[in-house]
């Protein structure tokens, strides 16, 4: 593929229903297709909150429809955040959009997400291995976030080190601001302040490069 145009969605919608959240997802899917984006990826819990002491229950698929049909309608593929039930406990999850499937895929949040251009799937990184499996067909990881102060210098600076250590570029969505992307070789190609905007970042002939466009 000799362009890849990607985006991390800066969001932080403080809304009581997971219908007012995609509403407010869709808004950035727009966005990010007018800015002919292939992938948006969305915060940690993006489309609940994070809740108070216990995660929310999961959105069902009819709750997240509009959200499928928007990714067909605009040929790209969203991952965003939710919470999954598994085994009886709640846990952080993704679930992916993508204009090649007819239904929403699900995924344990992990480490974060490898992927291929134009591929079905993700790849969640494992958690707790000494090295990440990371597909060698990826040229991108994601890594969907709600930090703050100092564990979103932690965070960037792990994300830095493993761009580097794994030679793969790597575009963080965070909730609370500092959504960032870095190449493969771990350089920061761009980062965001605060507010509603979208990070976005395209492969060409030339490696990555980067734009901040705010949620008009």
């Amino acid at each position: 593929m000799s362009h890849w145009n990607i985006a991390a969605a800066q969001y932080s919608g403080q809304h009581q229903s997971v219908d007012d959240h995609v509403t407010h997802h869709l808004r950035f899917i727009a966005e990010a297709a007018r800015q002919r984006c292939d992938l948006l990826v969305f915060p940690e819990l993006s489309l609940t909150g994070s809740g108070t002491s216990t995660l929310p229950p999961p959105p069902d698929d009819a709750q997240l429809e509009s959200l499928l049909n928007a990714a067909h309608f605009y040929r790209i593929t969203v991952i965003a955040g939710i919470p999954l039930e598994r085994n009886g406990q709640r846990q952080k999850g993704l679930a992916l959009f993508t204009p090649a499937r007819h239904r929403i895929l699900r995924y344990p949040q992990g480490h974060g997400a490898s992927l291929v251009p134009g591929d079905k799937h993700l790849t969640i990184i494992d958690a707790h291995g000494d090295s990440p499996n990371l597909d060698p067909r990826a040229t991108l990881v994601t890594s969907c976030q709600s930090v703050r102060d100092n564990r979103w210098r932690q965070s960037i600076s792990t994300l830095q080190r493993f761009a580097h250590k794994y030679a793969i570029a790597v575009l963080m969505a965070n909730a609370c601001g500092g959504s960032a992307l870095w190449d493969e070789k771990g350089q920061l190609i761009v980062r965001a302040d605060t507010g509603e905007l979208l990070v976005t970042g395209t492969l060409g002939g030339e490696g990555w490069q980067g734009d901040i466009i705010p949620l008009g």
